[in-house]
């Protein structure tokens, strides 16, 4: 499949991290980050402008952590929370969430494998693990929603995710696209997981480009085999190969 297209100076830049910029792993905790991945960013987000954002389903504080020293524009838990440019922090108000964690707990706790990752704003059931248990922990956590106002479950990779509702990718890149420096630029927006197709939908009807990372059904018109091309597409785009070797940069 071909690498996404050339980066041109007037695009918004918009980046999924798991799946997209880092290899998925057997828990959200084992994932490895490029050395070079950083300072790639740092280099992007200078020739954008800082009209380069995360949009994630991980809160921006293990964003923050795992991209350290960076602090980029940036939404995590699918924008349930959102840095802007200028370093303010949006949070929506945290829903009931008590009896879903309880629920999830609960199943993790009676089969190995499953893995429960609490947000603060949502809670997320994983069987990456435990795959056999896909249809139990899916049925239970659509029942715990149904008696949660104000909730709604997210399918996404070996993962089910209950958070506010209302709450997407696609939202929270609009919201974006409404403020300096992401304001009348041309949006494009990589992603790996049903998650992300809110956000294909949304930067394709504002006129930008969506790309799928790697396989499965995906509304994005242009496709990249797996993080891997998008890593060095990246870094090749921030230093192109007939310069020096990148060192990571600070931000």
């Amino acid at each position: 499949m071909p690498n996404p297209p050339p980066l041109a100076d007037d695009l918004a830049l918009f980046l999924d991290f798991d799946g997209t910029l880092v290899d998925l792993a057997p828990s959200p905790d084992r994932i490895v980050v490029d050395p070079d991945l950083t300072g790639a960013l740092v280099a992007l987000c200078r020739r954008l402008g800082g009209a380069l954002a995360i949009v994630s389903g991980r809160p921006l504080d293990d964003l923050d952590r795992w991209l350290s020293p960076l602090r980029l524009a940036a939404a995590g838990i699918h924008g349930a929370e959102r840095r802007r440019a200028d370093g303010q922090v949006i949070r929506l108000p945290t829903g009931e969430l008590d009896q879903v964690t309880r629920v999830a707990e609960a199943l993790a706790a009676a089969h190995p494998g499953l893995l429960v990752e609490r947000k603060g704003l949502a809670v997320a059931l994983h069987y990456r693990l435990a795959p056999a248990c896909e249809a139990m922990c899916r049925d239970a956590m659509v029942e715990a929603v149904e008696h949660a106002p104000g909730l709604h479950l997210l399918h996404g990779k070996m993962v089910l995710e209950v958070l506010p509702r209302g709450v997407s990718k696609g939202h929270a890149i609009e919201q974006f696209l409404a403020e300096p420096p992401f304001a009348g630029r041309r949006p494009l927006f990589l992603g790996d997981d049903v998650t992300d197709e809110a956000g294909f939908e949304a930067v394709q009807r504002l006129g930008g480009l969506a790309v799928k990372v790697g396989a499965g059904h995906s509304v994005a018109r242009l496709r990249v085999d797996g993080a891997p091309d998008v890593r060095r597409w990246l870094i090749d785009e921030a230093f192109p190969p007939e310069e020096n070797t990148p060192h990571a940069e600070s931000a």
